[in-house]
């Protein structure tokens, strides 16, 4: 004979009720009530009936969670976090790639609508309005992007970048360059606006080359123009920047960092296994993850409440950054 909730309930020593909501809306059970019931349902088998609950809950058990470049290594532990908190919130994910495009992403959020409880946008590509008009037809919650109304997980860039105006300044750098990325990537722009900043502060001006795609072939495409101006430091978008910027101008003739520092941002795996190791900010993608399933879940428990959560960041030093040859 199958399990019922009711058998899970009687071994456990609590109401059916509670059984339902330990699977359902997990935020609304004692943490230590919670495991009791898990642990009973795992020891009897017990499966609960997603169906049944999606009529009774009048939700799927869906959550979408749309990035802007799947193949880009900062995205994989972000997406393997947000799916493991998921589970354990008893909720199912469905992930999808924009590969970039704002008009991809807005098709896939419309059409995740009706198959989803909500979605999680990591670096979203949209529009501050766009975001905003659809955050009305399903709960949203931003990853990297601040918007009045929606909530969001702001991963602290312009901390890190920062961070790396000092290191660079630090070793004797004095003509920098930021190699943005995409015209409406928040974080290109928190970057920039630290680097100018810390540079204002110092007396030493920061040249802008972009907006580049945030891909080797982005900073592959500007490693001429950086040559060029004479510039001995370099702070690029995101690693995969860095990396195409280390490897073209090695190609032009120049060693990295004997005649250019290159910092990127992300701390992805393959940094530290470049060569010349990268010296990047590193970001807590495992965090914002997990945070942003966490964010989104409370407010498809309480439609309309937001929140935002801004998680640090820092510099992680190798070997991609000495001082400049001149100094």
């Amino acid at each position: 004979m199958a399990v019922t909730i009711k058998d899970v309930a009687r071994v456990s020593g609590v109401h059916v009720s509670t059984v339902s909501r330990a699977f359902s809306a997990a935020h609304l059970v004692n943490s230590d009530t919670r495991a009791r019931v898990l642990a009973t349902a795992e020891e009897l088998g017990y499966r609960p009936n997603r169906a049944a609950r999606a009529l009774s809950t009048r939700r799927t058990g869906n959550l979408g969670l749309i990035v802007a470049d799947i193949a880009n290594p900062f995205f994989p532990p972000l997406l393997k976090a947000a799916q493991a908190q998921a589970r354990e919130r008893d909720y199912h994910v469905f992930i999808a790639d924009t590969d970039e495009q704002a008009r991809v992403e807005e098709e896939l959020i419309r059409s995740m609508a009706k198959q989803v409880d909500g979605a999680v946008l990591v670096a979203p590509r949209l529009t501050n309005r766009v975001i905003t008009e659809l955050a009305e037809e399903i709960p949203l919650v931003v990853v990297n992007r601040r918007l009045r109304g929606v909530s969001a997980v702001l991963m602290d860039v312009g901390a890190g970048a920062r961070q790396a105006m000092e290191h660079l300044l630090g070793l004797g750098h004095r003509e920098i360059i930021v190699a943005s990325g995409p015209g409406r990537s928040w974080t290109s722009g928190e970057i920039e606006r630290a680097a100018e900043g810390i540079a204002n502060a110092h007396g030493v001006l920061v040249q802008r080359v972009g907006p580049n795609p945030p891909t080797e072939e982005g900073g592959r495409a500007v490693a001429e123009e950086v040559v060029s101006s004479g510039a001995t430091a370099v702070l690029a978008h995101n690693d995969l920047v860095a990396f195409g910027l280390v490897q073209r101008v090695t190609e032009l003739g120049l060693r990295v960092p004997r005649d250019l520092s290159v910092v990127g941002v992300d701390d992805s795996h393959v940094a530290r296994y470049s060569s010349p190791a990268l010296t990047t900010v590193g970001m807590p993608v495992t965090e914002a993850g997990r945070g942003a399933v966490d964010l989104l879940l409370r407010s498809v428990d309480a439609r309309g409440s937001t929140g935002t959560v801004t998680l640090e960041t820092s510099l992680v030093t190798r070997e991609s950054t000495a001082p400049p040859r001149n100094a």
